[in-house]
């Protein structure tokens, strides 16, 4: 048996002792609201460093994978991997059966990574939520056919039924729909973790070169949020596949950093540093408001622990303090810790 599938086999085995594939609710925290929850995630989950294999981030029972994605307007393809944004670097394999999410070429396209999770979903049918999150390290190239509009059809295609939209926040149980992601969220819309077991949410941030080009005017958030605002105004908001994420911690409500006062109550979605949310600002503020709020680089915060291999301990005691600090998801490089990964805690 190779190294490789000795890795596979034996965080499978740790995944069925953890038993992700069980409803949410055998855990104590199925009733919880999506927005009133606290779970972990893995920053860069693409990464073949990580795991030779996509699924076997999902096995950890991880509440977060994270995928970077650059736009190849030269071959319209979306690419995933850190620094290369013409050449895929990734552990996706483009599944089409669960036997096939551990075995096989990787360094597949974005479409292809969603291939693996819609299949790896379709076997443990009682797992998640699970939130995608995307940076889109270069940003949108609308003018050349990579716009949102490209990657809401690429996402529908592949993941299908499985996708929390926009649209299912906005839609009132007993029939009507909210006006505005921000009135949905603040009216508490969120279904249970149990209601959305077996779905995914995909948020969305502005990539690291993106947001050093000073040539781009027109960031990620801002052009998704744009375009999620005139779908509602069409009529045709349930097109939308991602909620656009406010990028970086700031004090206050960080969405009067943009100009066009109109995006502003189409994100209530936020990610940052978590040093900087724990280091003064009000973060009670988004819990509140059930907005959800990603906690980057938790191992970050003071006392610093280790990026990638702190013992279960210390993980899950910072994972207990940054719930209690309001956030929904806390990210870090917690590989190897599938008993920290598999955590759900009540938010704040």
């Amino acid at each position: 048996m190779t190294l490789r599938r000795t890795f596979a086999v034996g965080l499978l085995a740790t995944a069925a002792a953890l038993n992700p594939g069980q409803p949410s609710g055998a855990t104590g925290t199925g009733d919880l609201p999506f927005g009133s929850a606290t779970t972990v995630g893995i920053h860069n989950t693409y990464d073949p460093a990580a795991f030779p294999f996509l699924a076997q981030s999902l096995d950890t029972g991880t509440g977060m994978i994270e995928l970077d994605v650059w736009t190849d307007t030269i071959t319209t393809e979306w690419k995933v991997s850190h620094s290369n944004p013409l050449g895929n670097s990734n552990n996706c394999t483009a599944a089409t059966s669960a036997s096939q999410l551990y075995s096989g070429g990787t360094n597949k396209n974005l479409e292809n990574c969603f291939d693996d999770i819609r299949v790896w979903l379709g076997a443990h049918p009682g797992a998640g939520p699970l939130v995608v999150k995307l940076e889109l390290k270069g940003g949108f190239a609308a003018n050349r056919g990579m716009g949102p509009a490209q990657l809401d059809s690429l996402i529908a295609a592949h993941l299908g039924n499985t996708v929390f939209r926009p649209a299912d926040l906005l839609a009132k149980p007993g029939g009507g729909s909210y006006s505005t992601l921000d009135e949905a969220a603040r009216a508490g819309n969120w279904p249970s973790r149990a209601a959305l077991a077996g779905r995914v949410l995909i948020d969305v941030i502005p990539g690291t070169v993106e947001e050093g080009n000073p040539f781009d005017t027109l960031h990620t958030d801002v052009e998704y949020g744009g375009y999620l605002r005139n779908l509602a105004a069409a009529g045709k908001v349930g097109q939308a596949q991602v909620f656009p994420a406010v990028h970086g911690a700031a004090s206050g409500d960080p969405r009067t950093g943009y100009t066009d006062a109109g995006i502003r109550p189409w994100f209530v979605v936020f990610d940052g540093d978590a040093s900087a949310y724990v280091g003064g600002i009000d973060t009670s503020w988004y819990d509140s408001r059930h907005y959800l709020l990603v906690m980057t680089d938790a191992q970050n915060v003071a006392p610093a622990i280790s990026a990638t291999d702190p013992t279960a301990n210390e993980a899950r005691a910072r994972a207990t303090q940054l719930a209690a600090a309001h956030a929904s998801i806390v990210s870090s490089d917690w590989r190897h810790l599938p008993e920290v990964q598999a955590l759900v805690l009540p938010r704040g």
